[in-house]
Order: C-alpha cells, then structure tokens, then sequence
C-alpha cells in the first residue's frame, strides 16, 4: 500500500470515531471533536475542554491490517492528556471497531453501570 493510501484509510477511522464521539454526546458541537492532521503529534482526535469532561479519554486510532498493538498501545499511552484515559481505537478492512483500555478502567465502568 502506498503511504498517501495509509495515510487516507488512517484518516477515515480517525473521521469514523470522531462521528460516533458526535453521535453519542448530543451536547457537543463538531468543532468541540476534531480530527487532526495526519503527521501531527499528539491524539488522533483533539478535545474541547467540554468534550473531555463528557470523553475523558485520550484517542489513539490504527486502521491497518497487521497492528503491533503494544507499540500502539505505548503510543496511546504516551499522547494520553492528563486527567484522561488513554483508548486505542483499532479495525482492519471488513471488521467493525473496537476499543481497548485498561482492564482496570473497564471493571470501573462495569461495576458503575451494574451499581446504577
């Protein structure tokens, strides 16, 4: 695949989460979730001060077939803002999305939901 080719499929899963922050937090404007530029350092997808009270997490996005998922998960990690969660966002051609954070987090959000 060529680099440009990488960089635009890249690009289409960072544009595909930053939809679905969108869709699932009414409340915020498109301009509050953006999707940076491919090469820029830092998180795939930047947060307003107002998304990252209802997202408080740090995007991390792979749209590649074959994915070294702990140097993606060191990269996540390292791009974290504080008082944030750092997510690696992951799919290949023909798979739907998934997430990956800390095990210790999602018993936090299990145990919350089963709380409520």
């Amino acid at each position: 695949m060529k680099p440009r080719s990488a960089k635009n499929k890249g690009k289409r899963l960072q544009n595909a989460v930053r939809d679905m922050i969108l869709e699932n937090f009414t409340q915020l404007e498109p301009d509050d979730v953006v999707s940076t530029l491919m090469g820029d350092s830092g998180t795939d997808i930047k947060l307003s001060p107002a998304a990252r009270k209802l997202f408080p997490y740090s995007p991390e996005c792979k749209n590649q077939e074959k994915m070294n998922i702990w140097a993606s998960l060191e990269q996540a990690e390292s791009n974290t803002k504080e008082g944030t969660t750092p997510v690696l966002f992951f799919k290949r051609n023909n798979t739907p999305v998934y997430a990956v954070i800390p095990a210790e987090h999602f018993f936090q959000l299990v145990n919350k939901k089963t709380v409520e």
